[in-house]
């Protein structure tokens, strides 16, 4: 049987994020109830661990975003729906399989699904979420749907073995860095809004253009979360802070930082970064060394240079409430605290 699940978000203070949802909130409502139907299994635990996580709440960006980018091209149809559910389950699934790789203890504020119901459930729940956005793809029907959203699938994956790579290495340049976050996050951003062009049979320029929106919109989002790691508090952030600290995880304020720094600044960073020898304190001056060289303050500058990219993308396309949501959306993202 499958657990009933309030998606509905919780109340809060009005954001541009809430703004551009509540202008697609009738279509939101409908993919919300093929999110519950399909995460129906005759094994229980499947739904039970799925909607854990889908309940635990979150943005729900991408499904909205679909949503939106159909809006955005005049779509009338049903299939926008059936995309942003597909969009939301392959997220999920990334998200079940990264808090395995990363050993994270907490999603969106809750103990994350790996520490409730264990790390195998996890990763073969991850598996059924994707094969089941793989049979929602086929019964939409379209070739160039299917072909974009899994090749966005097998992207993220090479991401997440391209992340791997970098992981503990203090040599990372940025490009190798940006390889990462374009193939692990952007990918998926770019994909979901992608599909509600090609949904409307709109003009390859047009489908670009969104793809070009999601793209740089996502680069923008994990900059800034990779800053926010760093600087915001845990209860806003939804998880520890500092976790990529003690991951290792080569991201781009640990990049810059270890670049603009002297010789024992650097051997800080090996030590504690491709090390893993972190003693107490050691968050904290690694705070201190990205104070002192700018390193959080440039990467929310690279963030609002990607937002301006993604902004030009959608000139081609009239001004509308929704284009205007969109972009107030690019905003939202890169100077959000939380």
């Amino acid at each position: 049987m499958a657990v009933v699940t309030n998606l509905e978000p919780k109340r809060r203070k009005s954001t541009p994020l809430d703004d551009l949802t509540a202008l697609v909130a009738d279509d939101l409502s409908a993919v919300n109830e093929i999110i519950v139907q399909r995460m129906h299994s005759s094994v229980d635990m499947i739904p039970q661990l799925a909607g854990y996580l889908i309940a635990a709440g979150g943005k729900r960006l991408r499904p909205v975003l679909t949503l939106a980018a159909a809006e955005l091209c005049g779509y009338k149809g049903e299939d926008h729906k059936m995309l942003a559910a597909v969009v939301e389950f392959i997220h999920t699934a990334t998200l079940l399989h990264d808090d395995v790789v990363d050993e994270s203890d907490l999603r969106r504020g809750l103990a994350s699904a790996n520490a409730v119901f264990g790390n195998k459930a996890s990763v073969l729940v991850g598996d059924f979420l994707f094969s089941r956005s793989f049979e929602l793809m086929v019964e939409v029907g379209s070739l160039d749907v299917l072909r974009i959203l899994s090749k966005a699938s097998a992207v993220i994956a090479e991401g997440e073995v391209l992340q791997l790579r970098t992981t503990n290495d203090t040599e990372t340049s940025e490009q190798a860095y940006l390889e990462v976050i374009k193939a692990k996050t952007a990918e998926l951003f770019a994909a979901a809004c992608r599909v509600g062009a090609v949904v409307a049979a709109r003009p390859q320029a047009e489908e670009l253009a969104l793809y070009d929106y999601g793209m740089n919109l996502g680069i923008a989002f994990q900059l800034v979360d990779d800053v926010l790691d760093y600087s915001a508090k845990q209860a806003k952030l939804g998880k520890t802070v500092g976790d990529d600290f003690r991951e290792g995880k080569i991201t781009l304020p640990v990049v810059l930082a270890f670049r603009r720094g002297n010789d024992e600044e650097r051997a800080f960073w090996r030590r504690t970064m491709e090390e893993l020898d972190q003693q107490e304190g050691d968050l904290e001056r690694a705070q201190e060394l990205m104070a002192k060289h700018n390193a959080l303050k440039d990467t929310v500058e690279r963030a609002r240079h990607y937002g301006s990219i993604a902004r030009d993308a959608l000139g081609l396309f009239p001004d509308t409430p929704v284009k205007a949501a969109l972009l107030e959306v690019l905003d939202f993202v890169i100077e959000r605290d939380f």
